[in-house]
């Protein structure tokens, strides 16, 4: 393959996925730190209540769904779980805590981040279409780094004499994290 044909591949694929290599990149930063911060979401609204909770047994999932129907929330029910005294029930844009013993509690409402919740988005996706896009992506982005890496066709910098090096170190750092962290 002519050399001008590899870096013209190179770049035109580069711009092609520039905004979502930018868009995969920032929002699995921000996925790798979601169990410190909800980066999706954000708080719009934290409201006190005082409900009358019937006895542990009787707190079912049916039972959970209407209480946060009695409460005002119409969307969705994710899980609810009872745990050190504190019924907690988690809904798609709400979640409501509530002390069994003394009925005390709050609600507290989120709406998604602007932007930021739709390329977190592109990461849990499952639909067919995103599927294969994703698929494209990827064999894209092998091109992109093996164009990358014959790009340059004589001289110190070159593949064969530096860039295998740090292609092999780019591969073993990953590795040893898996294995010992």
């Amino acid at each position: 393959m002519k050399q001008t044909t590899i870096r013209n591949l190179h770049r035109d694929l580069g711009y092609f996925y520039i905004g979502l290599i930018i868009s995969f990149a920032f929002s699995g930063i921000m996925m790798n730190h979601r169990e410190s911060w909800h980066p999706e979401k954000y708080t719009v609204e934290t409201k006190a209540i005082q409900v009358s909770l019937p006895e542990e047994s009787l707190i079912t999932e049916k039972y959970a769904e209407e209480l946060g129907v009695t409460l005002g929330i119409d969307d969705k029910i994710r899980r609810h779980k009872i745990k050190d005294d504190l019924l907690k029930i988690s809904f798609e844009k709400h979640d409501v805590e509530i002390d069994i013993k003394t009925g005390k509690g709050e609600i507290v409402s989120f709406i998604k981040t602007p932007i930021i919740s739709q390329m977190m988005k592109l990461h849990k996706t499952t639909s067919n279409w995103w599927i294969y896009y994703g698929d494209i992506f990827g064999i894209s982005l092998i091109v992109i780094a093996i164009t990358g890496s014959i790009m340059i066709p004589a001289g110190k910098l070159t593949f064969k004499r530096r860039g295998w090096k740090l292609a092999l170190a780019g591969i073993i750092v990953p590795l040893l994290i898996l294995l010992f962290v």
